[in-house]
């Protein structure tokens, strides 16, 4: 048995970040991967990274099978790239296998060949990330015409017709990129319209411009079962009887934490309801030794909240734990359509709900000088403030750079910066942060 001061089962942001930390701090430390595929985690891998950059090429009118060889490239650079900066350091080493729990200090790694090795350590940390979760159907749901996020973003020729089951935040990227490639997507929303938790005005000039882009939605409805037709059909039979025929379906219908085969069972941490490993505010779980960060979890499921759970433990393990679960606060993200949508914070319901005394005010992207330059007239932007304390209570940006803009928001909203001094900031000129004179004007 090999014994050392840690080891980190899985790749992801979290997990490479601090093993680079505990081996500078002269940890001997092992790194636990069992896919080759997988060095750097989820986003750079098979997320955000090659989405991204399959969004930016279908937008900026590139062929579809070029755009995959180029994403196939860069994921290539990044993973490598990734893989040396644990693997190559002294204190650091990579186990490519598979890794069971024993019991809850003790780690069993199959290397391949049946090739079996026990592995012990005073710190174990989980960073297994999450998986696809399709719903049960009937049908031919193992047909190679079944994809998810994952694979389909390897698929090299793009489909004619594509149909997408979920219009959640990972759907409605999909639906607008192979929109973009030239594929005729169709989507299908069990609800009665998309983005449920979005401001309504928010929502509704999304569902209109995507809708006048090309793209079909087809609400109220599920998809119930699955059938290959031919060599190059397949049908989704919906629940109100009709039947809609493709030449690839896409399941965009969430993701779920990764738990399976890791032997929890043999250790005495327990999961919550969703399946995730339960944590507490410094994310041990309920065994003391054993943390888990990331995707495996509860909660926000993005790469930059699996690199600040790494500071949560680094905070417990190092320093004076303070900096917790807890801490967190205003976590924003962004949809990645045409044009994107970014948030923070609350909406004015929401605001007034908690018992704010809220107010709002919103600005029309044609209205914005930059938008012309731009030649980009859709979006919306709104902000919700407290007229009592001038604290901003949520930002909504529906618009070109709004993955940017709301990192300067988030920034105001954690450090307490009342709306005023955004509003009355001298902003450069022509670009679109300056929006923010007219947005906080409240």
């Amino acid at each position: 048995m090999t014994h050392f001061d840690a080891i980190i089962i899985g790749f992801g942001k979290a997990g490479k970040t601090l093993a680079g930390d505990l081996a500078g701090r002269d940890w001997n430390v092992a790194l636990i991967e069992k896919d080759k595929t997988m060095y750097g985690g989820t986003c750079i891998n098979i997320a955000c990274i090659p989405t991204k950059l399959l969004m930016h090429d279908a937008l900026n009118g590139s062929e579809y099978r070029a755009a995959v060889e180029r994403k196939n490239g860069v994921i290539e650079r990044l993973r490598d790239k990734n893989y040396h900066s644990v693997a190559d350091l002294n204190k650091a080493t990579v186990y490519d296998g598979t890794a069971v729990f024993i019991s809850d200090k003790e780690i069993e790694v199959e290397t391949g060949n049946g090739k079996k090795e026990v592995l012990s350590a005073d710190k174990i940390f989980v960073n297994t990330g999450a998986e696809t979760s399709i719903p049960p159907l009937e049908g031919d749901i193992d047909s190679d015409k079944v994809y998810t996020s994952t694979t389909l973003i390897d698929e090299e020729i793009l489909p004619d017709k594509l149909t997408i089951v979920g219009g959640g935040y990972i759907g409605l990227e999909f639906a607008t990129m192979y929109n973009a490639f030239g594929s005729e997507v169709s989507v299908i929303v069990p609800a009665d319209e998309i983005l449920n938790d979005e401001d309504e005005d928010i929502r509704n000039e999304i569902t209109k411009d995507m809708k006048e882009s090309g793209i079909n939605f087809i609400f109220g409805e599920r998809a119930e079962k699955v059938k290959e037709e031919s060599s190059s059909n397949i049908t989704v039979t919906l629940s109100d009887g009709r039947e809609l025929t493709s030449n690839a379906i896409l399941f965009a219908t969430g993701r779920k934490p990764n738990t399976k085969g890791l032997g929890l069972d043999n250790t005495s941490v327990q999961l919550t309801e969703n399946g995730g490993i339960k944590v507490d505010n410094h994310l041990q779980t309920t065994a003391d030794n054993i943390y888990a960060m990331g995707d495996v979890k509860d909660g926000f499921q993005f790469t930059y909240t699996s690199l600040d759970d790494y500071r949560i433990v680094k905070s417990h393990l190092f320093d004076d734990g303070e900096y917790s679960y807890d801490s967190r606060t205003n976590v924003h993200y962004t949809m990645f359509t045409d044009p994107p949508y970014s948030r923070a914070g609350l909406t004015l319901q929401e605001a007034k709900e908690e018992g704010y005394e809220a107010d709002e005010n919103s600005m029309p992207m044609s209205g914005h000088p930059r938008s012309h330059i731009n030649n980009e007239l859709r979006g919306l932007f709104k902000a919700v403030v407290d007229t009592e304390s001038g604290k901003i209570l949520g930002v909504h940006l529906y618009g070109v750079n709004s993955e940017e803009l709301i990192n300067l928001a988030k920034l105001a909203m954690d450090h307490d910066i009342p709306y005023t001094v955004l509003r009355d900031q001298m902003y450069n000129h022509p670009v679109m942060s300056e929006a923010f004179n007219t947005l906080f004007d409240i």
